[in-house]
């Protein structure tokens, strides 16, 4: 793997960015290298942890969307965007909890997931998500399949939702982070 570019905040953490992780990860769970990399930038990272940006269960969560349908936004963004590393992130930590099967974490990297895994709505939501990340084009008939599924209040914060997760790639392509290992000891502890 590359060199990590920007390095972690080095643990253990001092206040006020140990109240800031607190606030988004489960007690005892080790933060993940990316956060530790923004927090490099401590008024950015405590600014999204207060405003609300980013929380537990990642950016923009207001509770609006269905937890599967906003995790299979996040992860086909991740695909689309080649961002293995938020991917991974996402597999280990939350993807399960928010609702999605093994098999469809499997399928989500898919050029066409299939409809045994999927609910529609949730393909029309993979469809509009390659069409904004690949082209920033949405073609009538991708949008048509979208509006069938979604309200517009929904498909704004589908787009925003894709956008923040496309902005987390070029944080990961500047950064670099190690993988996170969580259940196993990261590479550099091992």
């Amino acid at each position: 793997m590359p060199t990590t570019r920007i390095l972690p905040v080095p643990e253990p953490l001092e206040p006020p960015l140990a109240g800031h992780m607190a606030k988004l990860l489960p007690a005892g769970m080790p933060a993940p290298q990316l956060f530790l990399s923004v927090a490099r930038n401590a008024g950015l990272f405590g600014f999204l942890v207060d405003s609300g940006l980013i929380g537990p269960t990642g950016l923009l969560d207001r509770r609006v969307l269905a937890k599967d349908l906003r995790e299979t936004i996040i992860l086909r963004t991740c695909v689309a965007t080649s961002n293995d590393y938020e991917f991974n992130l996402h597999v280990q930590t939350i993807s399960v909890r928010m609702g999605l099967s093994p098999a469809q974490i499997a399928d989500v990297r898919a050029a066409r997931p299939s409809p045994d895994h999927w609910a529609p709505g949730l393909i029309a939501a993979m469809v509009l998500v390659d069409a904004l990340v690949r082209r920033l084009q949405i073609g009538d008939e991708e949008f048509a399949l979208a509006r069938a599924h979604f309200g517009e209040e929904a498909l704004i914060e589908i787009t925003q939702l894709t956008g923040l997760y496309t902005g987390v790639a070029m944080l990961v392509a500047l950064i670099r982070p190690q993988m996170d290992s969580y259940g196993q000891p990261r590479k550099a502890d091992a």
